[in-house]
């Protein structure tokens, strides 16, 4: 809705306003009245109003004073003019001033609401273009961030970009913060977004995997990090209702070792699993959870384990982890809390390979291979779970190896997804009966045939919600939903929320 004040010392045209029209379909709503302009102005520098309505001749100050003193505290303020003078010196003046009409009383209604639509137009375009232009400036920050703490883009580049994005580098030490919400992220976003403006050592941003990333340069690394926990601290619980875990990273020195810092916090989100009952979890606290020392992991070699698991070379794998556990097992001081911490830096490490060559979360299975070794009392059943934790995560790469049908429905599914499609109409395409193309689809995809297809086109209208104008009924039949009822219904079911409501929030 957008906001109309009213200005005329003849109240029965101001009463007449509000009812010649009505405001609420037209996407408007009158916030106040005045008598005249003086009064007008006073209440304007108390009141949000994208819409002045106002007659030229009245007492204490006319129309004209009123608009100059307005755009004062309202830069973009949209004024219509409504006068019983038909004089060219008004409407010349008005003009100067940038009215969107002149308007003689007694007031055409027709007229009246042409220029209404077209102000509201005005708005509209006005508000979309600062929302692309900000979109566009996040992604920007997303992009470079991104790339800057993966160590992918070029010094020079990055120092250029920073400067543009106002990202201050002009202190020795950074942290890096990861937060993770299984709630509405968009609105998490935009309320640190907002609470973070106060600091300037402090931006956020989206990294690929959709998690908020805060990044906290300063000069005095322990004070700093405090400082930091004390403010994520505060805005958990502010945000009391929502499941929120953050991480914090190590500190590191800028600008050459931030991204060591970013990663630390990634990884430590993984240690939600073996600690549940924290909310945060600082890596430099790790070591010492719950008062035990931690054992020294890079007596393991992790890449060692990544050729493994990437070659898909069950059998030694399994040799290398019952070898690493007779190793281990002999080293001096190694205590059975050891081996438990040993073996849930298995399962994180199994956890994050595998998301990285499958790009998709398997917390399920997972989730079950930590409680596995929670509970295990013995070396060999903590051995046990772990060579079933490695014959399940190369298990879940072989499986991806799928039938050249369903690839070539998965393509076909990619490349028409705004097409009709059924079961029916791809089982004759590819010569193949639909109940066993069904049973196929379902067996290799884990899921059925209709739950992908609409899973994929929500994704498709839910980037071109983020990306373009269009309208929602227009967007629903670019992704193949030809009723628009339909498209709402399942855009409710797999974001939770309305297009509407989403387009709103972004």
């Amino acid at each position: 809705m957008f906001r109309v004040f009213i200005v005329d010392d003849e109240p029965f045209i101001v009463e007449g306003l509000y009812d010649i029209i009505d405001w609420a379909e037209m996407g408007l709503e009158i916030v106040g009245h005045a008598g005249n302009g003086q009064k007008a102005l006073e209440a304007l520098q108390e009141t949000t109003v994208d819409i002045l309505l106002t007659d030229i001749s009245m007492p204490v100050m006319n129309g004209l004073d009123l608009i100059r003193g307005a755009r004062i505290h309202h830069p973009d303020l949209k004024v219509i003019v409504l006068s019983g003078f038909d004089e060219f010196s008004y409407l010349k003046e008005g003009m100067m001033l940038g009215i969107e009409n002149y308007l003689l009383k007694p007031i055409n209604i027709k007229e009246f609401k042409a220029t209404l639509h077209n102000t509201v137009e005005k708005l509209n375009s006005t508000k979309e273009t600062r929302l692309v232009q900000a979109y566009s400036k996040q992604i920007l920050k997303d992009n470079t961030l991104q790339r800057w703490l993966t160590h992918q883009i070029a010094p020079t580049e990055f120092y250029e970009r920073a400067d543009l994005l106002g990202f201050n580098l002009d202190s020795p030490y950074m942290v890096v913060s990861v937060l993770r919400t299984e709630s509405n992220a968009a609105e998490v976003f935009e309320t640190l977004s907002q609470r973070v403006e106060a600091h300037d050592g402090l931006t956020s941003f989206y990294d690929m995997d959709g998690d908020i990333v805060l990044l906290a340069v300063m000069n005095d690394a322990d004070r700093g990090r405090k400082t930091l926990k004390d403010l994520l601290r505060q805005f958990q619980v502010d945000l009391h209702d929502r499941l929120l875990r953050i991480t914090v990273g190590s500190v590191e020195q800028l600008p050459e070792q931030t991204g060591e810092s970013y990663a630390s916090a990634k990884k430590a989100q993984e240690y939600f699993w073996v600690y549940p009952e924290l909310y945060l979890i600082d890596v430099s606290d790790l070591a010492f959870h719950e008062g035990h020392p931690k054992v020294d992991f890079s007596m393991i070699d992790w890449s060692c384990y990544a050729k493994l698991i990437v070659g898909k070379d069950l059998e030694q794998l399994k040799l290398q982890i019952q070898s690493d556990f007779k190793r281990i097992q002999a080293l001096p001081g190694i205590t059975p809390q050891h081996f438990q911490d040993i073996a849930f830096e298995m399962v994180i490490h199994f956890k994050m390979e595998l998301k990285a060559i499958r790009h998709t979360e398997e917390q399920d299975v997972y989730n079950q291979a930590f409680q596995q070794i929670r509970s295990s009392v013995t070396l060999d059943e903590l051995e046990k779970a772990i060579l079933e934790v490695a014959e399940m995560t190369v298990g879940l790469l072989i499986s991806d190896v799928r039938s050249p049908i369903v690839q070539q429905v998965l393509k076909y599914i990619h490349e028409s997804y705004a097409d009709e499609l059924s079961l029916k109409m791809l089982g004759a395409h590819y010569h193949i009966h639909p109940v066993y193309l069904g049973q196929l689809f379902h067996k290799e995809i884990n899921e059925s045939f209709t739950e992908y297809i609409n899973r994929y086109r929500i994704e498709k209208a839910k980037e071109l919600l983020k990306t373009t104008h269009l309208k929602v009924h227009v967007i629903a039949k670019d992704v193949g939903y030809w009723e628009v009822g339909y498209f709402y219904k399942q855009f409710k079911k797999y974001v939770g929320i309305s297009p509407t409501d989403y387009r709103g929030l972004l």
